[in-house]
């Protein structure tokens, strides 16, 4: 055989040796490719459950003074319902304790995507911080399994001396059927109302003491919604104990007598003795003080009476009496309202533009506005 009869041969069994090894590659995608759709048949014949595959929902957020926010989401599973929802349900425990940081990672990025809509309509920094997430069976009244998710929301509410603004980082939250969102506060706040109109849009669902919730099935907040406003209620705060009943109350009380008699009678001896050393006075100039701070010479050459005037022009006379300035704390003692009225009454004229408020150190001062 000639050299041109030898490459021939050689091209010829090259090109055949080709064509055999394509059908050994073929068969071994095509085992790949039933290998993966056994697999995926697999997995949809033990379909698994999702945190949002939850029965109920529940967000609540315990706003705290600073503006921080407590946020805990609670995922329900209601297990005596059948359809092996038991079964999954341990399914989804044993994954979120097996993956921890993959669910944490997941919810973090939910919810700053919620964080971030919130700074653009604030224009407040905030941040999400120490998340974690929990499994736990509760059996009473009826068998329910719990995801829950917790983390703190920084600068959530707005903090105005003893005001708080709330919900403005949630404008326009979606709340699906079977979510309900709560917000919930500390004793000594209570939800501020002008004009006897409780200051929350839009109206809650239900209002638990100390908490509002709206339910998905029948809230669909707008852009400016949720809003809720709350004011420092110090009268929340100041129960007392009752005193502890023993023998040595009769002892206690007869000690007080006592004393109450001793000042008394230093006090009788001292106006005595300043009578007789002072000089005699015009009694015409008296003048009774006010609770107030006017009198009665101030008030027959100012205006009328305390008992005629608002609680706002009160408050203004006062401040006019007082040059100018006065410390929202003495308005608290000379008018003897509470702290949560004075507030109230101090914040309305604020808004109205006819006091200025500052702060001295932890004292609000009010001040008259300077002529421009």
């Amino acid at each position: 055989m000639d050299g041109k009869g030898l490459r021939a041969l050689i091209w010829v069994l090259v090109v055949v040796c080709s064509f055999a090894s394509v059908p050994a590659s073929t068969a071994a995608v095509a085992d790949a490719s039933s290998h993966h759709a056994a697999l995926q048949a697999d997995a949809s014949g033990n379909e698994s459950m999702a945190l949002e595959d939850a029965d109920k929902i529940h967000v609540d957020f315990f706003i705290a003074e600073n503006g921080s926010a407590l946020v805990t989401v609670d995922y329900q599973f209601h297990l005596d319902q059948g359809n092996n929802s038991t079964t999954q349900w341990e399914q989804l425990r044993s994954d979120i304790q097996s993956n921890t940081s993959e669910y944490v990672s997941d919810e973090r990025a939910k919810w700053n995507e919620t964080l971030t809509e919130g700074v653009n309509v604030t224009e407040r920094e905030m941040n999400i911080s120490n998340l974690s997430i929990t499994t736990e069976e509760a059996s009473a009244p009826r068998t329910v399994g719990h995801a829950t998710v917790t983390f703190q929301w920084s600068q959530f509410a707005f903090v105005e001396l003893t005001r708080i603004e709330a919900g403005a980082a949630l404008s326009g939250f979606t709340l699906d059927d079977g979510t309900t969102l709560q917000f919930r506060w500390p004793d000594a706040y209570a939800i501020y109302q002008h004009e006897g109109e409780p200051q929350v849009d839009p109206a809650p669902s239900d209002t638990p003491d100390g908490s509002v919730t709206w339910h998905g099935e029948e809230t669909s907040f707008t852009d400016n919604q949720p809003r809720i406003e709350l004011i420092r209620d110090t009268g929340a705060t100041n129960e007392s104990a009752p005193p502890e009943q023993g023998p040595s109350m009769p002892w206690a009380i007869v000690a007080l007598a006592l004393a109450l008699l001793a000042t008394v009678g230093v006090a009788g001896w001292l106006l005595g003795r300043r009578r007789h050393d002072a000089p005699p006075t015009d009694t015409g100039t008296d003048a009774v003080r006010r609770t107030d701070g006017s009198s009665d010479a101030d008030s027959t050459a100012t205006g009328p009476p305390p008992e005629l005037l608002s609680n706002e022009e009160r408050v203004l006379r006062l401040l006019e009496n007082s040059g100018g300035r006065i410390k929202q704390q003495e308005v608290v003692s000379e008018l003897d309202w509470t702290e949560a009225k004075t507030s109230q009454v101090v914040g309305d004229l604020r808004e109205d533009d006819e006091i200025e408020v500052f702060r001295i150190g932890r004292e609000n001062v009010l001040t008259l506005p300077e002529d421009e």
